[in-house]
């Protein structure tokens, strides 16, 4: 009975490490990758067909720049989600609200959508995180752990979080920062130091904008 508990418990613990070094993996890509080994061509035989054309490949995307603010030394902030530690640059922090009352949720919402946190200035858009960022490996009690909301930049989008921790100056060359986004492109990089993933709030709030026009919300 009780390795049975032990199983359970370990479960989500198994899923959020597992999430982890997927999410470090990604952070830690670069755009400069070794090319395939193209296979040597065969000699030509006297009356063999004409090769066909090889068409032209296309262009290697743009490797994304530096956002502007790495620049010159910023402060991080590191929160924690369901286990992950997460870091969000404070220049492009708008608030951190404490979860005093209830979130309201919208019926026929996607899951990663908690509803509206009421504010006095105005409402705030408040994202299931762990959902969010790590969907199918989400701990079933996650959301109860929620008290804060970080408020992304000056948008309508808050990341709701288990707890918000210490803040620290970086300075570029602290951080890996990701050349390519087709994967996670709300990924900035990584923290090396403390190891955690450094969140694009801009890219993020865009994505959580489109993402609420898809799913056709009504969220005014």
């Amino acid at each position: 009975m009780a390795d049975k508990k032990m199983t359970k418990l370990a479960e989500p613990a198994n899923a959020i490490a597992s999430y982890l070094d997927d999410l470090l993996r990604t952070a830690t890509d670069t755009a400069s990758q070794e090319s395939e080994e193209q296979p040597q061509p065969a000699q030509e035989l006297l009356g063999s067909e004409p090769e066909p054309e090889t068409p032209e490949p296309e262009p290697e995307p743009e490797p994304e720049p530096e956002p502007e603010w790495s620049e010159r030394p910023f402060e991080c902030l590191v929160f924690t989600v369901a286990g992950l530690q997460l870091a969000v640059p404070l220049v492009m922090l708008g608030a951190i609200h404490r979860v005093e009352e209830e979130i309201r949720p919208l019926p026929g919402s996607p899951r990663w959508y908690m509803g509206i946190l009421p504010d006095s200035r105005q409402n705030l858009r408040v994202v299931d995180t762990a959902e969010w960022i790590m969907a199918g490996r989400v701990p079933a009690s996650a959301r109860e752990n929620y008290r804060f909301v970080i408020r992304l930049d000056n948008s309508d989008w808050g990341l709701a979080c288990d707890d918000v921790a210490q803040s620290f100056t970086l300075n570029s060359d602290d951080v890996r920062w990701r050349t390519a986004r087709s994967k996670r492109p709300w990924l900035a990089g990584t923290v090396i130091e403390q190891m955690c993933a450094l969140i694009d709030v801009r890219t993020m709030a865009n994505m959580l904008a489109r993402a609420e026009r898809e799913h056709h919300l009504d969220l005014d």
